[in-house]
């Protein structure tokens, strides 16, 4: 008897824990199904593919790709130091080779925490250009004329063909210099308002600068100069949007708008420095750039007057080596790129079906694929950048009047949104559109024309709950 109900015991022990297995079994399930209802979803939330980290705090945009090994991983943190390092005037031991003249002393002292700058001295900088050709512009179709080798400055990515240099200046301003050198000029920004209605009688009010440019020795520059305000850019993500391969881009192009929806993105090509040819643009505000090394390089030499091998000293040495310029521009190729959040919230569902209809998405593509890449970790990635690289026309109210390789003065490259939704926890009070006029995104989608215009307006004939639905939207980016 005693074995027989020790054996009955026994077998109801077993149903317990079998009971209590498919409980916790199911719990999981229910739990996973309420945080991620379907997998599209979950797709939708790994915005930068294999590379996503779920981080939402002030360092979301300053991780290394949980897929990397540990190898690159290890090239990763080396990157992070020379991203990081401070330069100061030669011949110090110690990253010496600051100036003569530059804008701020770091990579990381522009990109604060990774993400954005700020529309002041430091941060904001100022490209600058004659007119072409005795202050005659040439016509559209010799604007569109491949970029002569010969034109090409070391000083700058940008194309002297269509945007001559400003004689004592270049084309970017240098606001500080080394003891014994003169900035170039002061730049000083005010700003003006506009005001503005929408649809249904709410007030807004934008902002946009007005730049005051006073040369050494007082001297002002001459009204005819083009000048361009840009803020420091993310820098997270980029390897992906590298990844992505050139077929893809350009088959987003629709330069003719054959489709007739009113937007007719096109691509800037750019001048590439290592195979000395003109390539397909995709980064910097007017994809002015062909790849992250040599936006790496420029941005040494131009904003901190470091020499690298690819923009040398003029009888060939550098400041730092090859292997510091490959680690910095390494370091900005494998930062993650935050997830999204807030998928479940009604709202963020309600204005992202907003952000569709009003054909947002027409530039602000949603989802891309990578290809292969030499950085293993960035292959073949379904992400969710929200940009197509492409150059559009974005109307009188954001032009700068300056060409770029082959952008116009009203043309910019739509900005990845991946991420946007942590500009202000990264860095509060940062702001939007190249020059960071924008303090909210609000006002980023009010200045929107140009290709753009039928979307902005249709945000501003939304109600109050479909506007905020539109930008709760964004902000789960």
């Amino acid at each position: 008897m005693k074995l027989l109900r020790s054996r009955s015991g026994l077998k109801r022990s077993c149903q317990f824990v079998f009971i209590g297995l498919v409980a916790a079994i199911a719990g999981a399930i229910l739990s996973l199904s309420f945080h991620y209802p379907a997998s599209s979803q979950m797709q939708i939330a790994r915005s930068g593919g294999d590379t996503t980290i779920r981080n939402r705090t002030s360092h979301g945009y300053e991780q290394p790709a949980p897929n990397l090994s540990e190898k690159m991983l290890a090239l990763h943190i080396e990157g992070d130091r020379a991203f990081d390092a401070a330069f100061v005037t030669p011949p110090a031991k110690v990253n010496p080779g600051l100036g003569p003249l530059f804008n701020n002393t770091s990579c990381t002292g522009c990109h604060i925490k990774d993400g954005r700058g700020m529309p002041e001295k430091g941060q904001l900088l100022v490209r600058v250009s004659n007119p072409r050709q005795n202050g005659k512009e040439l016509p559209s179709e010799q604007g569109d004329a491949p970029v002569l080798e010969q034109n090409y400055h070391p000083e700058a990515a940008v194309s002297l063909g269509n945007a001559p240099p400003v004689p004592g200046i270049g084309t970017q301003i240098q606001e500080q210099g080394v003891y014994g050198h003169a900035p170039e000029a002061q730049v000083e920004i005010q700003w003006q308002d506009q005001l503005g209605r929408y649809a249904d009688g709410t007030p807004y009010k934008l902002r946009s600068p007005l730049a005051k440019i006073t040369r050494t020795n007082n001297r002002v520059l001459p009204p005819e100069v083009k000048t361009s305000l840009r803020i420091p850019s993310p820098v997270f993500g980029l390897g992906l949007l590298e990844a992505i391969p050139e077929k893809t881009i350009l088959a987003l192009a629709d330069p003719d708008d054959r489709d007739g929806d009113g937007i007719s993105g096109r691509p800037n090509y750019v001048w590439d420095v290592v195979k000395q040819v003109e390539v397909l643009g995709r980064f910097g505000w007017k994809a002015n750039n062909p790849d992250l090394l040599q936006q790496t390089a420029s941005a040494y030499v131009n904003d901190m007057g470091v020499t690298s091998p690819m923009f040398p000293e003029p009888d060939g040495s550098s400041e730092i080596d090859r292997e510091t310029l490959k680690a910095a521009t390494f370091y900005v190729q494998t930062l993650a790129v935050p997830a999204r959040t807030m998928l479940n919230n009604p709202q963020v569902q309600k204005g992202e079906k907003l952000f569709a209809s009003a054909n947002c998405v027409a530039c602000h593509v949603s989802t891309l694929r990578t290809g292969s890449h030499e950085v293993a970790a960035l292959s073949n990635q379904t992400i969710y950048p929200y940009t197509d690289l492409m150059l559009h026309d974005m109307g009188a109210g954001l032009a700068d009047g300056r060409p770029d390789f082959r952008a116009t003065g009203t043309e910019w490259r739509t900005s990845p949104l991946w991420g946007i939704g942590l500009t202000q926890t990264v860095l509060p009070y940062s702001g939007y559109l190249h020059d960071g006029r924008a303090r909210t995104l609000e006002e980023a989608i009010l200045w929107h024309a140009g290709e753009a215009k039928d979307a902005k307006e249709k945000f501003t004939k939304m109600s109050k709950d479909d506007r905020t639905a539109l930008i709760q939207f964004l902000r789960s980016l």
